[in-house]
């Protein structure tokens, strides 16, 4: 059900114009989805392979995807701003796919596009549902002065289907510490480790498509 037309555009953000791709959908869609980029300051872009297979999984129902490049990244105006007004960009997102489709909204995001745009997304009556991919319960590595510090205590009130996928060797999310965020959170929700996969899917990028095809429909979104 995919449909390869591929649209540019820019997003009227807060902080300027966002630079945007959106995958055309079906005209028998059910939804339509947007996908969040990992951290800027660390070479994520909406191009990102674990964002781009999320979007080809979505997009395999029918459904529109958007994918955006947060404010100060790639062709988007604006700078970094550590997260804060980055929940903005993806506000503006969501904005935009209610406006140009009335479909109830898919939210999907990697690392730090997880971290930031779930908070966002679950707050929304719009979304009906949530994806997080290699979630940062653990982004802290070796440096203790690294600003990637993220609370998930939102996710506690989020009632909406949540999916989350990680790989076992993700060093941003400790199987131990993902168990304990899911085990927190509201049914319904599922978490799914992909053994051998590292925080990028490197090597197992199929398997996290499979996961996302699979879930959208246990949760019967489609």
């Amino acid at each position: 059900m995919s449909n390869s037309s591929i649209r540019s555009l820019f997003l009227n953000g807060a902080a300027g114009r966002l630079e945007a791709l959106l995958n055309a959908g079906a005209s028998t869609a059910t939804h339509a989805a947007v996908v969040c980029h990992p951290h800027p300051l660390f070479g994520g872009t909406l191009h990102n392979k674990v964002v781009f297979h999320t979007m080809k999984a979505l997009n395999s129902f029918g459904f529109p995807v958007l994918r955006f490049n947060f404010r100060g990244t790639g062709l988007s105006e604006g700078e970094h701003d550590y997260g804060k007004g980055e929940i903005e960009d993806v506000q503006t997102a969501l904005d935009w796919l209610d406006a140009e489709y009335h479909l109830p909204l898919i939210f999907g995001g990697f690392s730090f596009g997880a971290a930031i745009g779930l908070r966002p997304a679950c707050a929304d009556p719009r979304v009906d549902a949530v994806i997080g991919l290699g979630v940062p319960v653990a982004p802290v590595a070796a440096d203790n002065e690294d600003p990637r510090v993220y609370t998930f205590e939102f996710l506690h009130d989020c009632a909406k289907p949540k999916l989350f996928v990680s790989g076992a060797r993700d060093q941003f999310g400790p199987r131990a510490k993902l168990q304990a965020l899911a085990d927190s959170v509201p049914e319904p929700k599922k978490l799914v480790i992909i053994e051998g996969a590292d925080h990028f899917f490197e090597g197992r990028l199929h398997e996290l498509r499979n996961a996302v095809e699979s879930w959208i429909k246990e949760a019967q979104l489609t």
